[in-house]
């Protein structure tokens, strides 16, 4: 077992790192930017490096000032959480290259699943359903055309190296493709320094639902079920839930199967994620794999009690797995706090948080590095807290959640705590009648306060 974990983050993910770190009798090691200074991950971790100003390319994603903060440490392993380099093949070589474990799959395991088109011809190869689409990058604006009408409209542009709904542009017709060509490869090159693109068929009235898959070092695979991810803005994840109020378990077997199936193809290591679209006929397609942490893995770990982070470091220090796949025994539900103003487009809301008061009770867990007194600064992604809640079924999670986000507290900056109140009292989101286009029909007006 490691000695000493380096946590390649920030924020509430790298608190949670800690903590299981600790119950592990594992060193750790936070790093931080001058922004980040009063991060409880900072206060709690057993040493912190301060590795540069508040810029993510001048701190959490300069490579040279990590390795260099992992060897004045003396740590044996890093841990990268989600985002910034979690998924970055580079990374995870030159940790394998300076004797230091990346604590996730190997480079080869991330170069075939990260990047988008390669993922899709190896799971064509697997055997797994994959949305009808180009066999690879579109050279331009008439060969995607040309696809488009062979498969139908609408379609949609994907990066292949994207990720948080960047370089993603939905087309209905022949007349708005070079538009939304441009404007896909734009901001693609803008996020990912890559901008390539590549077609495929919208699915109309999908749900966005995703597999936690583990795999060992011995090519064993598992699935520990599902989570519903379809209430999304923007493709950006509100709100996560398992089980999904839209499974049965004939389509729970056949998406486990296949999820297994995708993760044995390249013999992964690691805790991953297989994410599917579903149609309404519950014809499901891949859509891509996340080859890390996730920020909802709280959800699964209250329905199967199983702590992910602890089971990555077993798996990354050469422990097996069990093997087993595991099924939802109760009902849990995530509702990401992000510092945003709802009533403004959810205009990002950093500033110091005068009053924090956290949910508590009976199957509620917060996840957060804030207090009141922290300021939130403008630089990073705006979500501040996760809120999870469980019970035996899914209409008592959502009472529970409604109850808990009555008394969640946070004033000074806007939050996005309106928003989750307003749905967890809409009748079809309670009905589990709901897709990825929710949003788009959900009277903001609710959300007042």
């Amino acid at each position: 077992m490691f000695n000493k974990i380096l946590i390649a983050n920030r924020g509430e993910i790298a608190l949670r790192i800690i903590r299981t770190c600790k119950e592990m009798g594992i060193k750790t090691v936070a790093i931080y930017s001058k922004a980040d200074a009063e991060s409880l991950h900072v206060r709690f971790a057993d040493e912190a490096v301060c590795i540069g100003p508040a810029a993510s390319s001048e701190s959490y994603l300069n490579i040279p000032r990590i390795m260099a903060a992992v060897e004045i440490t003396n740590a044996d392993a890093i841990h990268p959480g989600y985002g910034f380099l979690a998924e970055n093949a580079n990374f995870a070589e030159i940790c394998r290259q300076s004797g230091v474990k990346f604590i996730g799959p190997t480079p080869e395991m991330i170069n075939k699943m990260g990047d988008k088109v390669t993922a899709k011809e190896t799971m064509i190869k697997a055997g797994v359903p994959v949305v009808p689409g180009s066999d690879g990058l579109l050279k331009d604006v008439k060969q995607g055309i040309k696809i488009a009408n062979q498969i139908g409209y609408p379609v949609i542009l994907k990066a292949t190296a994207g990720g948080g709904g960047k370089g993603m542009r939905i087309v209905n017709k022949d007349d708005e493709f070079e538009e939304a060509w441009d404007s896909a490869r734009k901001e693609a090159k803008a996020s990912f320094t890559n901008d390539g693109i590549y077609v495929e068929k919208y699915v109309v009235e999908p749900r966005h639902i995703e597999f936690q898959i583990v795999g060992d070092q011995f090519g064993n695979v598992c699935h520990l079920s599902e989570r519903d991810c379809s209430i999304q803005r923007r493709h950006q994840k509100l709100v996560e839930e398992s089980p999904s109020p839209f499974m049965t378990p004939e389509l729970r077997e056949k998406m486990g199967e296949a999820a297994i199936k995708a993760g044995k193809s390249i013999n992964y290591e690691g805790v991953g994620t297989i994410e599917f679209l579903v149609d309404k006929f519950r014809n499901f397609y891949f859509m891509e794999m996340n080859t890390r942490i996730q920020v909802e893995h709280p959800v699964t770990e209250e329905v199967i009690d199983h702590d992910l982070i602890k089971e990555q470091i077993k798996v990354a220090a050469g422990i097996p797995i069990s093997g087993k796949n595991y099924f939802p025994t109760m009902h849990a539900m995530e509702c990401r706090i992000n510092a945003e103003d709802v009533m403004k487009d959810f205009r990002p809301s950093p500033g110091k948080i005068t009053s924090f008061h956290s949910a508590k009770g009976h199957g509620v867990r917060v996840d957060t590095h804030v207090y009141a007194g922290y300021t939130v600064p403008p630089y990073y992604d705006s979500m501040i807290a996760k809120l999870i809640c469980k019970a035996q079924t899914r209409e008592d999670c959502i009472k529970k959640m409604q109850r808990a986000l009555d008394e969640f507290v946070i004033e000074g900056i806007k939050t996005t705590i309106p928003f989750h109140k307003a749905l967890m009292k809409d009748e079809a989101f309670k009905a589990g009648d709901f897709n990825t286009g929710f949003m788009n029909t959900f009277d903001m007006d609710n959300c007042k306060e």
